[in-house]
């Protein structure tokens, strides 16, 4: 028996591509409409901000167009002179002082509190553990009251270190366990050979962990440095004089006295303020990734 072979043609092959297109047709149109109108519902907001960066106050409150009929610039150049006498570039020194100090301090208590955890064995190692990241339960406002309290009875209220000790005090939890996490996946056997040379602890911890945790510590160091220059609660309670205020706190001055705001300089300043995050955030957001990919893998 000869068997028989079909022969497909390129008409009819091509037919076949053209009515499964045609069945995917609607489909595919409808996601892409969807995916077009919530991008367009999440990006509105954003050009609202840019579009009302060039209006007048009275037309960003009386208005509701997107964007200015008549564009001004006075609302960035107005930044130059600054609020009530104090320049708009004390505000963001004080904000990086802050966000970096905070950094360096995370950065180095949070990794060698990590080290202790993942690389040293103690009595009542886990249980200290569990009782660290019990501490991510606790709201922030539970707390509050009770460090002012410390902090006013040792005289440091109206400075910066009630906002920059902690950081210097591993109690940022979450990135304590998240440096736990990538250190206890490195070979054990780069430990073991050190100790045969000689190293202590702090030494493989410089020379060898902490190299190998990079992506984990410039993870930590990202979203340190965002909460740091975001935070309006810390400064508003613990700072007092305006010279000493940071840029959260400065963008509360644009509203005077009898309650009158100056929408547009707020907004200009408030784009102004998002540029040293966008750009820290750029240099290191492959670093970024690569941190919170790898944290959870097993080696």
């Amino acid at each position: 028996m000869s068997a028989q072979v079909t022969e497909i043609t390129p008409t009819q092959g091509q037919s076949t591509k053209a009515g499964n297109f045609r069945r995917r047709l609607p489909g595919s149109l409808a996601w892409h409409i969807g995916s077009l109108a919530i991008l367009a519902v999440i990006l509105y907001p954003v050009v609202w901000v840019i579009g009302g960066s060039f209006k007048k106050s009275e037309d960003i409150v009386g208005s509701l167009d997107l964007f200015p009929g008549s564009p001004i610039i006075s609302n960035y150049t107005g930044l130059t002179e600054g609020i009530a006498d104090i320049s708009i570039s004390t505000f963001f020194l004080n904000s990086l002082f802050l966000a970096v100090g905070s950094v360096i301090g995370i950065v180095i208590s949070c990794s060698l509190t990590a080290y202790a955890f993942a690389k040293i064995k103690f009595a009542g190692r886990n249980l200290m553990f569990t009782l660290m990241i019990g501490t991510l339960l606790l709201p922030y406002h539970v707390l509050l009251i009770p460090q002012y309290v410390l902090f006013r009875n040792m005289n440091m209220i109206n400075t910066y270190t009630p906002l920059l000790l902690g950081k210097y005090l591993a109690i940022e939890a979450f990135f304590v366990f998240l440096m736990v996490q990538f250190m206890r996946n490195l070979p054990k056997e780069l430990d073991e050979a050190a100790r045969l040379d000689g190293c202590g602890h702090l030494r493989i911890y410089w020379s060898i962990v902490l190299p190998l945790c990079r992506p984990a510590l410039i993870t930590s160091a990202i979203f340190t440095f965002i909460n740091s220059w975001n935070d309006f609660m810390g400064p508003l309670i613990y700072l007092n004089e305006p010279d000493k205020y940071t840029v959260s706190l400065g963008l509360k001055m644009f509203v005077d006295q009898e309650g009158l705001a100056n929408y547009g300089g707020m907004i200009a300043m408030s784009l102004v303020a998002l540029l040293p995050v966008l750009a820290f955030f750029m240099a290191f957001q492959r670093y970024l990734i690569d941190g919170m990919a790898t944290s959870g893998l097993k080696g």
